[in-house]
């Protein structure tokens, strides 16, 4: 399956989404690597099987393999973060931020490519996951890197795209 292959699943109710997928594969404002990593990151977080494979095929063809072990990683450890910092930073109680959070998070800090396109899919899945606090210890880390607000915005932007496809096809499939 391929990106083409899951715009043509699409109905037409979203054919906007439809037209904001064609344009994923020929954004130029992102690398090759960050691109493809997104849709691979952005596939998992969307939780739909037909999108993740559609864009997991689409990207292994650009990807190396590490990089594509990279995006699969940054998927799972925001999903173990987002979780956790989304609960210390909504819940009332202030104790629970003052607890270490004793998770490990290697990934982090050796990802296996460059740091900046790892905090980008983290960044990405984070805003799926809706972890606000996750959103911006990322935005920080790819700001103090000098990363353009344009490539930032662009990496929410797949997410975004990428998580409305998932929508749609759920949508779809429930008629």
């Amino acid at each position: 399956m391929s990106i083409d292959s899951l715009k043509s699943r699409i109905p037409d109710f979203a054919k906007d989404v439809r037209l904001n997928l064609s344009t994923l594969g020929s954004d130029e404002t992102l690398t090759p690597q960050q691109k493809y990593g997104l849709m691979v990151a952005c596939g998992i977080a969307s939780r739909n099987p037909a999108v993740r494979a559609a864009l997991e095929a689409e990207a292994a063809q650009h990807l190396t393999p590490a990089a594509l072990s990279a995006a699969k990683s940054a998927a799972a450890i925001m999903g173990m973060n987002n979780v956790y910092y989304r609960f210390t930073h909504l819940v009332s109680n202030d104790e629970y931020r003052t607890l270490p959070a004793k998770l490990r998070m290697n990934v982090i800090g050796n990802p296996g490519v460059d740091k900046v396109d790892f905090e980008l899919w983290s960044l990405a899945v984070s805003a799926i996951n809706g972890c606000g606090m996750c959103m911006d210890s990322h935005e920080a880390v790819l700001k103090k890197a000098e990363v353009p607000t344009e490539v930032v915005q662009t990496a929410v932007r797949f997410a975004a795209i990428i998580q409305s496809a998932a929508i749609a096809l759920e949508a779809a499939e429930a008629a």
